[in-house]
């Protein structure tokens, strides 16, 4: 079960205008689940996206890279599940390529107006006739109310369904903020593994959308780690749909811009917290925060170290104030002149470790009882300067092996 997370109610999910999404059982993998999804948007619907650093990319992500560079003007997105279609070679595209002529022939586009993506076990070629034979069942199922549906049918090994919407204000109109995503495992930034879809009606210059997907994984997706892997079809699309009434955006440092960027930033930082809090076999939701750094990059060098380690992450897990594993992954985090004698650690508000040392009142009792808690945040200071970040992970437990260990089964 997802720490403090619950699948929000179909109702609670606002339909984006310009936005209709369709979901089948197409039996990718599986018989009997969710796993084809399409997202039909009108003409004129502006979209950038983020994808992979992983350099073994899968074949949807290389073809996504494509399309949007051909600028024809993106009009659907096809999500499959069950089959990540990676690890596939040429076939792999081929099959990626044929999924968006299938979809393109049944919409009457180009075939570079459609993006691809897969999600699921890698290096299994992709059941492509399945994938085209479940199209027209998809295109009968569209609907702008189907967030809650798409969110349920690009699930892998998630626990619980991921979606959120927020509505704000831009010149007097209503404008709308809804997004999904999934990921629990696999998931380490540049991107995190996951497949993640915001979408709104807002009218923004089309040239800011790239721009916009990055900012906004930077403060979401690229912050969050379960087990510091990173995955081959990490993909992140923004969607603006152009139809909300009001004047064009064409610089987001305006104050339209920024309030835009508000509100979807805490769309992308909600559906990226979820992915922890649905983290495989996570019991706890763990907030590293690091302080006094002299830059991002050092700042994210320990947040990371803390996070990643599976020493550290277990002893959260059995909720044991072995505090010492923090201590010593923020000496191996990469900082070459970093001044022990200036780390500050605490644990929510029980201070422990001062002057690098620990605390002359810290009691271990103090830190077993914060490590109890569903919610924890590791603060740490280095005593190096201003600059402060955090990274969101969770913790490992006996489940996460199993999960991995039955992936396939």
């Amino acid at each position: 079960m997802a720490v403090n997370w619950t699948a929000p109610a179909a109702e609670s999910l606002l339909p984006v205008p310009g936005v209709r999404i369709g979901v089948t059982e197409a039996g990718v993998r599986k018989a009997k689940r969710k796993d084809l999804t399409v997202f039909l948007l009108d003409e004129g619907t502006a979209v950038g996206g983020v994808f992979t650093q992983n350099r073994y990319c899968a074949a949807p992500v290389q073809v996504c890279r494509e399309h949007l560079a051909a600028d024809q003007g993106i009009r659907a997105l096809v999500v499959n599940t069950g089959n990540a279609n990676a690890g596939t070679g040429e076939p792999g595209l081929v099959n990626a390529r044929a999924t968006c002529i299938a979809l393109a022939k049944e919409l009457s586009l180009s075939p570079q107006q459609i993006l691809p993506f897969s999600t699921g076990v890698i290096m299994e070629p992709l059941p492509v006739e399945r994938i085209v034979a479940g199209l027209p069942a998809a295109l009968a199922d569209a609907q702008p109310a189907h967030w809650l549906k798409a969110a349920e049918g690009i699930m892998t090994t998630d626990t619980v369904a991921k979606a959120a919407s927020r509505q704000l204000q831009i010149g007097g109109q209503t404008v709308t903020v809804t997004g999904i995503a999934k990921g629990a495992g696999m998931i380490r930034p540049n991107m995190a593994t996951m497949l993640g879809f915001v979408a709104t009606d807002a009218v923004i210059a089309p040239g800011l959308l790239s721009g916009l997907a990055r900012q906004l994984a930077d403060v979401s997706f690229n912050r969050v780690t379960v087990d510091g892997d990173t995955s081959t079809n990490d993909s992140f699309v923004v969607l603006a749909t152009q139809r909300a009434g009001h004047a064009e955006i064409t610089d987001l440092a305006s104050a339209e811009g920024r309030a835009l960027q508000a509100a979807m930033a805490e769309v992308a930082q909600t559906l990226a917290h979820a992915i922890v809090r649905d983290g495989e076999g996570a019991t706890k939701f763990i907030a590293v925060r690091v302080e006094g750094g002299r830059t991002t990059e050092e700042c994210l060098k320990v947040a990371y170290a803390i996070a990643h380690s599976p020493l550290v992450k277990t002893a959260f897990f059995a909720s044991d104030p072995n505090l010492g594993r923090i201590l010593a992954a923020v000496g191996y985090a990469g900082i070459a002149d970093l001044d022990q004698g200036l780390i500050e650690l605490h644990l929510d508000d029980v201070h422990v470790v001062t002057q690098g040392g620990r605390h002359p009142a810290y009691r271990e009792e103090d830190g077993a009882r914060v490590m109890a808690q569903s919610e924890i945040t590791i603060r740490v200071g280095l005593g190096r300067g201003n600059v402060a970040d955090t990274v969101w992970t969770c913790d490992f437990s006996h489940d996460y092996v199993t999960i991995n260990a039955d992936y396939r089964s």
